[in-house]
């Protein structure tokens, strides 16, 4: 025996109640998840103790040979914020780039709060590029290898921009 199912529901799906149930149930989830990544709730220390193993003398004196303007910096973000695989950086980074991302609370230490002055302008170029591209063991922070030099030197120049 087949079950029959009715042809509407409460809201029929062609409604405008409907539609607008489905947009205030979205709205409500995203902004439930941006709070945190905006915000957070524990603080990001500032500034923030490391211990990353030190980039190799050839990478570690590298800068950055891009130039800092807008086009470069809003390709960085773009990077940080959505592109950048195999996760964008403010999933652990946050959003506004203070360590407090979504994912962040399961890390020891805590992702890094890019908004610290006193912990960025401590980090030479090329040991950004030395982290993002290899990882950092014994952090979450993950291996990008697969991005090309050009986008992460572009992060790196968008990341110098939160610190400001």
């Amino acid at each position: 025996m087949k079950t029959q199912y009715p042809d509407k529901l409460i809201f029929p799906k062609s409604s405008r109640i409907y539609r607008l149930l489905q947009i205030s149930l979205l709205l409500l989830f995203v902004s439930a998840n941006n709070s945190y990544a905006e915000t957070g709730d524990h603080p990001s220390p500032c500034p923030q103790p490391r211990f990353t193993e030190k980039a190799p003398p050839e990478i570690y004196n590298l800068q950055n040979p891009l130039k800092e303007t807008p086009e470069n910096i809003k390709k960085g973000k773009l990077l940080f914020q959505v592109k950048a695989k195999p996760l964008p950086c403010k999933q652990c980074h946050g959003i506004i780039g203070d360590g407090n991302g979504p994912m962040a609370r399961g890390f020891s230490p805590p992702p890094r709060n890019f908004t610290c002055t006193k912990t960025i302008n401590g980090v030479p170029d090329g040991q950004l590029f030395w982290i993002i591209k290899e990882g950092s063991p014994g952090t979450g922070m993950l291996s990008y290898k697969k991005l090309s030099d050009e986008k992460i030197w572009k992060i790196i120049l968008y990341i110098r921009q939160l610190a400001q």
